[in-house]
């Protein structure tokens, strides 16, 4: 059996939360660094409810223990560019050569494929895919991103993809490119996510997760699906008598 990287990263959960004035940075004993509006301390866990969000009900649920440190902060401008709404708008491409969508069962298996060939978790890759394309296999982002995956152009030509709307090159390419980052940032996730969101010059820029919102909140969005995708396997899972 493959030991893949991450088995998951932290407990996530919706409930409903009034909006808070102050924003904090919190950051987590395992690397992971994210904006709240507020704490609130549950039993022996602390939810930590997420600044950058236009609903009322997201808040990620962690250990008591689990906060290294936390600082105040000034609110951070949104601005157009920033917006995830904006930023990650997807248009169909004009039509090429017929790509045909992708069955639930086709995706996972080329996901295990992809991530059996670079040591990682099949869940992390779909909810990377999710969060990128929704998995739309000819999603185009404003800027040019394409695919499952949402590779920039010359981030395609140097992993090899030809074609960034055939699923198989995506994949494969967006893997490796993912792959490459965990190894740049010592299997640091949230820094791996943000330099496939961001560019890996802006975490070296800033040493550590840029203080962008729509970074910290695709970083949160994709760890927040590893994890549910985790909790419904275990779930899943018969129970041994």
């Amino acid at each position: 059996m493959v030991a893949f990287r991450f088995s998951s990263v932290m407990m996530l959960a919706l409930a409903v939360c009034p909006m808070a004035r102050a924003a904090e940075h919190v950051t987590l004993k395992n690397g992971f660094e994210l904006d709240c509006v507020r704490r609130e301390v549950v039993g022996d866990k602390i939810r930590l409810y997420l600044v950058g969000k236009r609903s009322e009900t997201n808040y990620l649920e962690v250990a008591g223990d689990a906060v290294a440190r936390v600082e105040t902060i000034a609110d951070l401008p949104l601005t157009p560019e920033d917006s995830p709404e904006v930023a990650k708008t997807l248009v169909a491409p004009m039509p090429t050569a017929p790509v045909t969508a992708l069955t639930k069962a086709e995706m996972r298996e080329m996901l295990a494929h992809a991530g059996g060939e670079h040591n990682i978790d099949a869940d992390l890759l779909a909810s990377v895919v999710r969060a990128e394309s929704g998995g739309q296999v000819r999603a185009v982002s404003r800027t040019g991103a394409k695919g499952l995956m949402q590779l920039m152009p010359g981030t395609a030509g140097e992993l090899g993809v030809h074609d960034a709307f055939r699923p198989e090159e995506n994949i494969a390419g967006g893997t490796a490119y993912l792959d490459s980052l965990l190894t740049r940032y010592h299997d640091n996730l949230s820094l791996a996510l943000a330099a496939y969101n961001a560019g890996p010059g802006a975490v070296d820029k800033y040493h550590g997760v840029p203080p962008y919102r729509e970074t910290r909140a695709y970083v949160a969005r994709v760890i927040r699906e590893f994890n549910r995708r985790k909790q419904m396997t275990q779930q899943e899972r018969p129970s041994k008598g």
